[in-house]
């Protein structure tokens, strides 16, 4: 006979299995709610996108649950997130991500921004996508002091395109030159 302690082999397989699929499920929760979290962040990990016969492109973004426009999207072929800010006068990037993008910063200058006055250094961005709108040499600033990975799209690239807001829905169009 088997020691209480102990248990039998059954009841410790059992306990085994049941402790094994709490954890698991646990674990399904956590990847099903982060996902959740991510999408009321960022609804436009991969925007919606469209391209007339005449060759007009367009992107579609849906407003977060904050009130701001956040997408998806790559600089120099680097996936990235940006945040659209019609505010910023460049695209300003963080430090870590202009090293991964391969961006040389020039000259150093200060910028005014909602958080005070920050050193910034030039730069400029051989390509940046969003969606299927494709911005090249764009004017952009490497910003040391910016934390996070999220990147500003100023008006350096917003300026070429246009954009429509309605309801909850803002829509980027770049016509061809």
């Amino acid at each position: 006979m088997s020691s209480p302690e102990n248990g039998s082999p059954g009841k410790r397989l059992g306990l085994g299995m049941l402790t094994a699929c709490l954890g698991f499920s646990l674990l399904a929760l956590t990847y099903f709610f982060n996902d959740i979290l991510d999408n009321r962040v960022n609804p436009n990990r991969n925007p919606q996108t469209m391209e007339t016969s005449s060759g007009v492109r367009e992107v579609l973004l849906e407003r977060n649950r904050q009130g701001h426009y956040v997408a998806g999207g790559t600089v120099n072929n680097v996936p990235v997130t940006f945040l659209l800010d019609t505010g910023a006068t460049d695209v300003a990037i963080p430090e870590h991500i202009a090293e991964v993008a391969d961006l040389i910063p020039g000259y150093r200058s200060q910028a005014t921004t909602a958080n005070g006055v920050v050193d910034v250094y030039t730069t400029e961005v051989g390509q940046l996508t969003i969606g299927n709108i494709v911005f090249r040499n764009i004017r952009a600033s490497i910003t040391p002091s910016m934390m996070g990975d999220t990147i500003l799209l100023g008006m350096s690239a917003l300026q070429h395109v246009e954009f429509t807001q309605r309801g909850s829905t803002l829509t980027l169009r770049q016509i061809p030159q």
